[in-house]
């Protein structure tokens, strides 16, 4: 069985690979805002699942030939800021300086969706999907500082405007909650949905198991 990861973030690849799983990565290329805009007034936590079952969905065509026995995971984060707004990619500096001049020495909620699709001889056989909220305690940097992060790039792609792993790792004073989730995939959490359709992570472990 392939585990096959519907994204493109090379953090949730990472994760994955150092917690044992080498995935089939297949990027689904869905349009966020369409299906956003689709959605009559979600909550946020409704919002990211069903950007990750989306996600997830629109690799099912592709992957059910080549792949007939896999899972399929889509995953989606967003930041609901200290002021109550609901934001992903910042996409530009400036919206990533307007974030980070809200969040600076306040706490946030990443919220991460994630859907699950497995596939048995070709066909979806289950689904089923879930969220997860982890508070993070942003700090605050210096004009200097932010500026010279900004100049970095990293904010601009990655939800919220911050990362764990990168620069951003400087200005986050701490994490309550599941840190594997705000690095864009709850490694609790899948294993969690994995199980509901009847698939152990262990098993998709690429390292031998030792008795």
């Amino acid at each position: 069985m392939r585990f096959v990861l519907a994204s493109a973030s090379p953090a949730r690849l990472s994760v994955l690979r150092s917690a044992g799983i080498e995935p089939l990565v297949q990027v689904s290329g869905v349009d966020e805002d369409a299906v956003a805009a689709a959605l009559p007034d979600p909550s946020p936590a409704a919002l990211v699942t069903a950007l990750a079952q989306a996600k997830a969905e629109a690799v099912v065509a592709d992957i059910a030939a080549a792949q007939p026995d896999a899972v399929i995971v889509g995953c989606d984060s967003m930041l609901l800021m200290a002021d109550g707004e609901i934001v992903g990619k910042p996409g530009t500096r400036e919206a990533a300086a307007k974030r980070w001049a809200h969040n600076a020495g306040n706490d946030g909620q990443l919220l991460t969706g994630h859907a699950v699709v497995r596939l048995q001889d070709g066909e979806v056989s289950a689904r089923t999907q879930g969220h997860l909220s982890t508070t993070v305690r942003f700090g605050a940097p210096t004009e200097a500082e932010l500026d010279a992060y900004l100049a970095t790039g990293e904010p601009l792609h990655v939800a919220g405007g911050f990362t764990l792993e990168g620069f951003g790792g400087w200005f986050i004073e701490g994490v309550d909650g599941d840190p594997s989730s705000v690095l864009g995939i709850s490694l609790p959490l899948t294993r969690k949905l994995l199980a509901e359709i009847g698939v152990s992570i262990v098993t998709l472990w690429n390292t031998p198991i030792t008795k």
